[in-house]
């Protein structure tokens, strides 16, 4: 398909924060002309969208793949097809595999694998330390040349700021971009939940949202020391805002990002040791999960993640403790979000302004955007859908989803890579 016109679509536009009937034209993989009311006439195949939604494809940063090591909890195939379900064109690929890509070899493995079987763009991140370990730094132009888009070590905190201050020094001379997690590991060693009362009541090891502060903190400090590009993985608690906002007004290039189940659930979701409700950071409370959201909707908070971490079921069906962290979240990262929508918290330009739009501007790539010259790269849904969702209908092999169960709206129609079909709801 060289030439296609999407006619009688709600168009979602994150960049100018529009929501209005329209019309697209893609034309060998880019948006050549869009526009509002009625298309022209225009050859090429016409997509009648009847009113449905029209937005950027989701742009993804924080998806495990588990390839090298670990395939049969994930595969760059069956990743692939769970994003295209989900609206996701786009996945940002972790390096907390097995082994840890951070080498240039490991990184062209990848980057052969996800070529060959994913369906849908896939940029990945390297390790910043060797192993993931906190002692010596990767080779970081290197890794930039055999196409690392950021740089991250992922849930291990490197706890030698001397190590990472030199990192980041590093990646400044690079022009390459630092992702961190924002933890003290002291204080988080070993938590499953946040601490509370509902904590207490179960008798869960838990960690206090101040060990979220505080990390940040530390890595502010570092940024004002070396001026490195940085992004916080997941925002999550209301005692971490203040000093984020600080640290941007102060002119530091800092970005956040927070993930679709903390702006979703709670910590009271876990109830009686549910471990498909264990993540990390652990869930918080109601309070925190509510200034999130109005985080996201001012833009402190820049970007959604569905920080997809697949587990099989043996690392799950443990004691609550023991159990494996993490969710799988790629083709429920929309309806999910959706939630928010429904419920008057986020309208869809503020939602995919932070799904699309800065996720793809923090990388530098085209995507994100309705715009003349973007990649076409495109989710059509419907956002009024009522559905129970299956986790067994799920696409990825791990099926580790909190959301089994439950009553959702909104479902993707269809996605396109670069003006390719690459999923159709049937």
């Amino acid at each position: 398909m060289t030439s296609v016109v999407f006619t009688n679509a709600r168009m979602i536009n994150p960049e100018t924060g529009t929501d209005s009937l329209g019309w697209l034209h893609a034309e060998n993989g880019h948006i050549v002309a869009i526009g509002d009311g009625d298309a022209p006439a225009i050859s090429g195949d016409a997509i009648d969208c009847n009113g449905k939604c029209l937005a950027p494809g989701i742009v993804d940063i924080g998806v495990k793949v588990c390839e090298p090591g670990e395939r049969h909890k994930e595969s760059y195939k069956s990743a692939g097809l769970a994003a295209a379900a989900g609206g996701v064109t786009t996945i940002v690929t972790r390096p907390d595999t097995l082994p840890a890509v951070d080498t240039p070899e490991t990184l062209e493995f990848a980057t052969r694998r996800a070529q060959a079987d994913a369906p849908v763009n896939v940029l990945p991140m390297a390790a910043l330390t060797k192993g993931r370990e906190g002692r010596e730094m990767t080779e970081i132009g290197f890794l930039q040349d055999a196409g690392a888009v950021a740089f991250t070590d992922c849930d291990h905190v490197i706890t030698n700021t001397k190590v990472f201050s030199r990192a980041l020094t590093y990646a400044k001379s690079c022009g390459a971009l630092v992702i961190a997690h924002p933890q003290e590991p002291g204080l988080s060693k070993g938590a499953a939940v946040t601490s509370g009362k509902f904590a207490a009541l179960r008798g869960l090891p838990a960690v206090s949202p101040m060990a979220e502060r505080m990390g940040l903190d530390r890595d502010i400090a570092l940024l004002e020391m070396t001026g490195a590009a940085y992004h916080a993985d997941q925002i999550t608690t209301a005692r971490a805002l203040p000093a984020l906002e600080r640290a941007k007004r102060n002119g530091l290039d800092i970005t956040a990002g927070t993930s679709i189940h903390h702006l979703t659930l709670n910590e009271l979701d876990v109830a009686d040791y549910r471990t498909f409700f264990k993540v990390k950071p652990p869930l918080r409370s109601e309070d925190d999960r509510q200034a999130v959201i109005e985080a996201v909707r001012t833009g402190l908070i820049d970007i959604i993640s569905s920080m997809h971490t697949p587990q099989d079921e043996e690392s799950k069906r443990l004691p609550f403790e023991e159990a494996a962290s993490g969710a799988v979240a790629l083709e429920t990262f929309l309806p999910a979000a959706l939630r928010l929508f429904h419920a008057g918290q986020l309208d869809l330009p503020t939602l995919f302004r932070a799904v699309a739009l800065n996720p793809a501007k923090r990388l530098g790539l085209d995507s994100g955007r309705l715009a003349q010259g973007a990649p076409a790269d495109l989710v059509l849904f419907d956002p009024d859908v009522p559905f129970v969702l299956d986790r067994f209908a799920l696409n990825s092999k791990s099926q580790n989803t909190p959301f089994d169960g439950q009553r959702m709206q909104g479902k993707v129609l269809a996605t396109y890579v670069a003006g390719k079909d690459v999923y159709r709801r049937t």
